[in-house]
Parts: C-alpha cells; structure tokens; sequence
C-alpha cells in the first residue's frame, strides 16, 4: 500500500506571471505519490526543481527529505532526534552529499590535484567512524563520515580517496565551539560544494587526530579536511597501497 502525505500548507507558484503553474498543475500530494512509486530517483528529483521555483520549493521541503529518509533510514532519525525537522543545510544539500562525490579542481581547496566530481551509486556514512575523525575531548560530538572514494593511481599523488561526512546540530557542537575558541580562520574563497557555506580547515587549525589516518588506511600525514558552517565534511588522503595495508595487518 503507497504512503500518503497530508501536507496542510499549500504553496501558490513563485515563478513569473507567464509561468505555466499559474494555469494549474499536480497538486503536492498527487506529486509525493508518483515520487514515492519512482523510489524518489534523485535526478528526476533534480530535474524537477528546474522547472520553476514552484516545484524548486516543493523538492527541498518534501522531496530531498523523503529521498534521504530512504537512502539512509537510522542516519535520518538520528540527525533529527534532537527534535528538529529539517537539517542543517537543508535536505537538498545532505542528499547531494549522500550521492556525490565533490572531487576537487587544481588550485581549489586541495591544491595540486584535478579529480572531477562524480555521482556514486551508494554510499556507507557511519558514525562509529566519525569518532576518529574527533579530538578527544569532542567525542561526544556526533559525526556521520563515510567510506572514501576511492581514485587510484593518480600519479605523483598516488591512491587518493575522497570522503565526506555530517555532524549533527553543528551548531552547539564542541568542534564548532573549539574552532571559534582558536580564531580558526574560514577560507577566503572556497565554499562547501553541497550547500555553499563557508568552510573551516581542521588539518590548519590542528584538529586533525591520528586516529582518522586508521580508519582512512592511509597515510597520517596525507590527510586534510573542511568542515562548512552548516556541519558538513569533505576531505581527502592519500591511502596506503595495498601491500602496505596487509603488512600493517600482520604485525
């Protein structure tokens, strides 16, 4: 049996007074359920929203978030326990980060490296492994980081993996609170690729513990990360080839 949505608030278009919509079009609930039977295929989604601001305003608030909620079920519901219902950045901008790999462009945020950003057909976030990418005394914080992604034989830069991740009410978090407490300084042009915040450098501001060159399987001092206002993470290691990997195994 489908699910049902019942959506109180209805939204008139916002588009232009020569747009279409005006005319008449789906309603929200007709739209959730033909969402809802397409398994809310993220790039229909996308497409969607360029339709006009109508429909644009329509996927960010039902959407995206029934997208993520099915992507990631125990992921959602933890991030919203705290009794919020919406997520820092907004849904559009966690489920870009739950398919998509950022890469990087030469002279970007990862400076000497071009690897064109792709979308990835599923994903692991786990907050087990968030805890080693956290100071000591932020382990209390809450961080969703998933498996890197993984670009071999990238020349000079050998195997590179990109991860990326999602804190949880960033806003009152520790990391937050030390960043501020050490001026850590936001980056003077880049922003986050998933929802255009500001970003902070965590390998510049010291906050970087051996720990996530571990779970990474890379190299400890090839590990570098940001982290945006909104709380969402991207990063980059080189990792360790994989004899070197079952070597550090057996000893």
């Amino acid at each position: 049996m489908a699910k049902t949505m019942i959506i109180t608030k209805q939204y008139r278009c916002i588009h232009s007074a020569s747009c279409l919509c005006t005319k008449g079009h789906l309603t929200e609930e007709v739209i959730f359920m033909v969402f809802n039977h397409l398994n809310w295929n993220p790039k229909l989604v996308a497409t969607l929203s360029c339709v006009c601001k109508w429909f644009d305003d329509l996927a960010k608030r039902v959407l995206w978030k029934e997208f993520c909620k099915t992507r990631a079920p125990k992921m959602m519901l933890d991030l919203q326990s705290s009794g919020s219902h919406s997520v820092d950045g907004n849904w559009r901008a966690l489920g870009k980060l739950l398919i998509y790999c950022s890469g990087c462009d030469k002279g970007g945020l990862f400076n000497n490296i071009h690897i064109p950003g792709h979308f990835v057909y599923r994903t692991r976030f786990s907050r087990t492994s968030g805890k080693s990418f956290l100071l000591p005394q932020c382990r209390t914080d809450v961080l969703y980081v998933s498996d890197p992604c993984e670009h071999l034989d990238q020349g000079d830069e050998g195997d590179v993996g990109f991860f990326r991740g999602i804190f949880k009410s960033f806003a009152t978090s520790k990391v937050r609170k030390l960043l501020i407490n050490r001026s850590a300084p936001l980056h003077p042009t880049e922003v986050c690729p998933y929802c255009k915040a500001k970003l902070w450098n965590m390998l510049q501001a010291k906050m970087i513990p051996a720990s996530a060159s571990c779970r990474l399987v890379a190299y400890e001092d090839c590990i570098e990360y940001y982290v945006c206002l909104n709380g969402h993470v991207l990063g980059i290691c080189t990792l360790l080839p994989l004899s070197d990997t079952d070597e550090a195994s057996e000893e």
